[in-house]
């Protein structure tokens, strides 16, 4: 990476959900955590696990709020926000480093999912010291520091 290593960012899937459905419960703390991030000049890194987490997280709640039909155009704007050349592919690692995830989720004792443990160890392999997450089973990561609030961003 071309960036210095503390200004770089891992973004999850429940910050760029929240990004793109207008009246997530998240959306306006994560439009906060985003603008944090622009101003403070951080590079961020997209999985592609978290695009597809994203994806099917937002179908399935515009599905059970019978708002089907913004599907589209959300889909659209994560293709504008997070183009797929722009995605870090890490499906194609994960038989290097399945036995390590299920290590990671098993001293978690399971809080953490197999896509959170994936993405931490991807980032302790990229030297991406932080992602911007409200999911707080990333706090257990001890190599990760989690940016969950525009204060957080500085630190």
């Amino acid at each position: 990476m071309t960036e210095p290593e503390d200004m770089v960012i891992a973004i999850d899937s429940s910050l760029l959900t929240a990004l793109l459905v207008p009246n997530d419960v998240w959306h306006t703390p994560a439009s906060e955590v985003w603008q944090a991030l622009k101003t403070h000049e951080y590079t961020p890194v997209y999985f592609d696990c978290v695009a597809a987490e994203s994806i099917s997280t937002i179908a399935r709640r515009l599905h059970e709020k019978g708002w089907a039909a913004q599907f589209p155009a959300l889909i659209d704007q994560l293709n504008d926000r997070v183009p797929p050349e722009h995605i870090n592919w890490l499906l194609p690692d994960v038989p290097r480093l399945y036995p390590a995830v299920l290590d990671l989720m098993r001293s978690s004792s399971g809080e953490l999912n197999f896509n959170d443990a994936l993405i931490a160890l991807a980032c302790r392999e990229r030297g991406i010291p932080a992602i911007a997450s409200f999911d707080g089973d990333f706090d257990r990561v001890p190599w990760l520091r989690r940016v969950a609030a525009p204060a957080d961003v500085g630190g």
